[in-house]
């Protein structure tokens, strides 16, 4: 695995209390594509403030949430990502209720939500209802970034022809109630016809471009080429490259496979021998990539806030990622390369 130079990065002056964060691995508030909206190199993921136990093992209740929200709007973490879908809808409304108590989104952050299908529906009239909803949750009058999220577990030409989301997700832009476009899933193939029709602004893929999984790298250079922004989620593909001794044994919400397991073993005794951890390494190796511009880390105490800077700044040596690159599953094991490992 080539490793990238440097993200360079942009800054801006913003509102926010406090200085930014000193990167090892490029600049902390960065350009998202050509969309001319500033980002932090890490994103707030908004999933677990729903409260999801089965899925994050723990729950949250509304006050947790909305206090973590709060220390969101008050940290160096200038972009929080969510989904009308998520829990449905108490992320958002969660996320609503902290934005008043604050007094409004701080000119300076990025608050991004997607729409989703309800019952089967991701009619045009859905995407309508879905958006609607979001702004009610969120307590907002316009949505900066919105998404059109897990497009591939639907039928394609009704989602793009007359009448369908993409169309009533034009249309809001159009009237000013969403100013830019995202696209948000998982199956790269599906991406990237989706990215064909030149519709959408930014890209948010998940557990594809990891230590472990490279399937997204087309992807990445096509949106660097095309001035996609890109919004990399799920680095840590579910937890097992976060806690490799925790036992765990899915990888983006399927089994390990042995060969990604193999490679997770020794990336993590190979980290403990450079003095690091492999969850910090996992969250570099996105902050580092050029093409990448923010990279989401779900989030449900406040004190992983202060975890998580501490990942983003601690210096790794040059030989690590060299040795990381060398054990990187071969790619017949990566999730989305034609013809890969069952």
């Amino acid at each position: 695995m080539t490793q990238p130079e440097q993200h360079p990065g942009t800054t801006r002056e913003g509102t926010r209390p406090g200085a930014d964060p000193q990167l090892a691995v490029g600049s902390w508030r960065r350009a998202l594509g050509a969309t001319g909206l500033q980002v932090s190199a890490v994103c707030i993921g908004a999933a677990p403030l729903g409260g999801m136990p089965a899925k994050y093992g723990t729950d949250i209740t509304d006050d947790q949430a909305v206090d973590l929200v709060r220390a969101v709007l008050g940290s160096p973490f200038r972009f929080l990502d969510t989904s009308n879908g998520y829990s449905e809808g108490r992320s958002e409304a969660r996320i609503g209720r902290a934005v008043r108590l604050a007094g409004g989104v701080p000119d300076d952050f990025l608050l991004a939500t997607k729409v989703d299908a309800k019952d089967g529906d991701y009619s045009g009239d859905r995407v309508r209802r879905s958006a609607e909803e979001s702004l009610e949750r969120l307590g907002v009058d316009h949505l900066p970034l919105l998404h059109l999220h897990d497009p591939e577990h639907h039928d394609a030409a009704a989602l793009t022809g007359p009448g369908g989301a993409v169309e009533a997700l034009v249309a809001l832009r159009d009237e000013g109630v969403v100013d830019h476009l995202g696209l948000a899933g998982g199956d790269v193939s599906v991406m990237d016809r989706y990215l064909d029709l030149g519709v959408f602004e930014v890209l948010l893929t998940h557990n594809r471009w990891t230590l472990v999984d490279g399937s997204a790298g087309p992807l990445l250079e096509r949106c660097a080429a095309d001035g996609v922004g890109v919004v990399n989620a799920a680095v840590f593909g579910g937890g097992v490259l976060a806690r490799p001794e925790a036992g765990i044994t899915r990888y983006a919400y399927r089994p390990v496979r042995p060969a990604t397991a193999a490679a997770v073993a020794a990336m993590a005794a190979a980290c403990r021998r450079a003095g690091t951890t492999l969850g910090t390494a996992a969250l570099q190796h996105s902050l580092r990539d050029p093409r990448v511009d923010s990279t989401v880390v779900g989030v449900s105490r406040p004190d992983r806030l202060a975890s998580l800077l501490e990942q983003a700044v601690e210096p790794l040596p040059d030989a690590l990622w060299e040795e990381l690159a060398e054990l990187r599953p071969s790619p017949e094991h990566w999730i989305d390369v034609e013809g890969s490992a069952s």
